[in-house]
């Protein structure tokens, strides 16, 4: 990989720091090729006398009275993903902890059954991506309980890795059932 490539990003990162804490910038080491500036410029990271003026916008809170739960969530669907079978594929994905999908449905329930023990060993983490009620995630929490599922919709993460189907597991390696 090129030098350049590599410390480019460093680069702009001193710069967004140095501007941050109104210090000036030391170049440690130039080794020629074109100037950044231009692109750093373009992003308009320098305060304007209007935006110092007016006040920070207001972050509302909220109420503290009621405490939403998961059942509050519900239900989950990834219109995007069903059950089905999906082939075994490589990807590298350094760094990526293991995770599942599934849904509640047969196919899932028995899947989940019969690789418990697996998804526990690598510590991978549950995402149901199509549950209706809150009974449902109970029961499929049962079927594995020392794992850990969560309900939340995948669509874009199922765009992202091309999967249409579940369930699936995924490491920093492949892509399997």
């Amino acid at each position: 990989m090129n030098i350049r490539l590599r410390v480019l990003p460093l680069l702009g990162l001193l710069a967004l720091t140095a501007h941050a804490t109104d210090q000036p910038l030391v170049v440690v080491e130039d080794r020629g090729g074109t100037s950044a500036l231009p692109y750093y410029q373009a992003l308009d990271l320098q305060p304007q006398a209007s935006r110092r003026e007016r006040p920070p916008p207001r972050i509302e809170l909220p109420p503290q009275g009621e405490r939403l739960g998961e059942a509050d969530m519900l239900p989950v669907r990834s219109p995007s993903l069903t059950p089905g079978a999906i082939e075994r594929r490589v990807i590298e994905a350094p760094g990526l902890r293991p995770l599942f999908l599934l849904g509640d449905d047969e196919r899932s329930h028995q899947w989940l059954r019969q690789r418990a023990d697996t998804l526990r060993e690598l510590g991978a983490v549950g995402l149901v991506v199509n549950v209706e009620s809150q009974d449902a995630l109970d029961a499929l929490r049962r079927l594995a309980p020392e794992l850990t599922l969560s309900p939340v919709s995948a669509d874009d993460l199922a765009r992202r890795l091309g999967i249409r189907h579940y369930p699936v597991l995924i490491t920093a390696t492949g892509i399997e059932q």
